[in-house]
């Protein structure tokens, strides 16, 4: 589903976020990215939906991402953002989930089937008319995934997605994205997610993929975990 060769990426003060990223995803394979804050997880995830534009090949679904491919792929690629706010900016929460499919010129009744679909997935049919930023924080991460659940993704890229959660928020979640079809790639610094929804793990630091193998692996390998620099894996 993901094909990546040779990924670099520089931000304009010249930082180097990518390194030479080599990383391929199967269709319905859910992977987890950790390492530190500046590890390069989120300029990855940016780059599936060509949000940024490295140096390299990414390959999605059979489809290279060039200029021509972008709205095929951005349609296959639904990006939740770690801050909800940055995802959600209409009146209603009618208007945020709907955004996507009346972008795409979708008809009137296709709409509202998928706002409807894709609010009940999340639990939040009862918050269709409700202002976005009345929401509690946990109500927000439900809807941004709803905003991106109506354009019917094949992947899902998902930035911290249980970050600044309280504990019943976060297991809400998890059980929430749990039951999800989607190939997924979910960069966190939530362990408890990683393990109990991703059987790979990729670590990565300066850029660069540390370990790329299963999660249960580095979990119990307290050496590996300190060669890693990833003694905070609990």
């Amino acid at each position: 589903m993901i094909e990546i060769t040779g990924l670099s990426f520089s931000y304009h003060d010249s930082l180097q976020a990518l390194r030479d990223i080599h990383l391929t995803v199967q269709t319905g394979e859910r992977l987890a990215l950790v390492g530190p804050n500046g590890a390069g997880k989120s300029t990855l995830l940016l780059h599936l939906n060509g949000s940024l534009r490295g140096t390299g090949r990414i390959v999605i679904d059979g489809l290279e991402l060039n200029d021509k491919n972008l709205p095929a792929i951005r349609a296959k690629v639904g990006m939740v953002f770690q801050t909800p706010d940055d995802q959600l900016f209409s009146a209603t929460v009618f208007d945020d989930v709907a955004f996507g499919p009346v972008y795409q010129g979708m008809a009137g009744d296709v709409v509202n089937k998928r706002v409807n679909e894709a609010l009940d997935h999340v639990g939040m049919a009862n918050a269709r008319m409700r202002a976005p930023y009345h929401l509690s924080l946990g109500e927000k991460k439900r809807v941004s995934l709803a905003t991106v659940l109506s354009m019917q993704p094949e992947i899902l890229a998902l930035d911290e997605p249980t970050s600044c959660l309280d504990p019943k928020g976060k297991r809400e979640l998890i059980e929430l994205i749990m039951i999800m079809p989607q190939t997924m790639v979910i960069a966190t610094h939530d362990m408890r997610l990683a393990k109990v929804l991703c059987p790979r793990l990729v670590v990565m630091d300066a850029g660069c993929i540390l370990f790329d193998g299963e999660t249960k692996q580095v979990a119990e390998d307290h050496s590996l975990l300190k060669k890693l620099g990833c003694d905070w894996f609990v």
